[in-house]
């Protein structure tokens, strides 16, 4: 009798890792709220909001519930925003469009 070759056993299929929407946008509005208080803190403008962003991203890296950042950087965007109309020196489109952009990762 032949010897017969053994058929190795067909790979399983491994389900892809998707990664949570929900840490990414986290890691966004952490991001963009350290943006905005860094920027804050070299304008000297808003002391209240400053200290505001810096609880809240104390308070996130504690129990990682967002909702306090996304509420003090809409806050921060607000502020950017007149800013920027008063041709303030270091507001740009660019730091709206991103702070903008963590808000709707929401």
């Amino acid at each position: 009798m032949a010897k017969t070759t053994a058929k190795p056993a067909p790979e399983k299929a491994k389900p892809k890792k998707v990664a949570a929407k929900s840490k990414s946008a986290s890691v966004n509005i952490e991001k963009a709220s350290e943006e905005a208080l860094a920027k804050l803190k070299a304008l000297a403008i808003e002391p209240q909001l400053q200290a505001d962003i810096e609880w809240c991203i104390g308070s996130y890296r504690a129990d990682k519930n967002p909702i306090g950042l996304f509420d003090v950087v809409g806050h921060a965007l607000t502020i950017f925003k007149g800013e920027l109309k008063k041709k303030t020196k270091g507001i740009t489109p660019k730091l709206i469009g991103d702070l903008e952009k963590a808000l709707l990762a929401k």
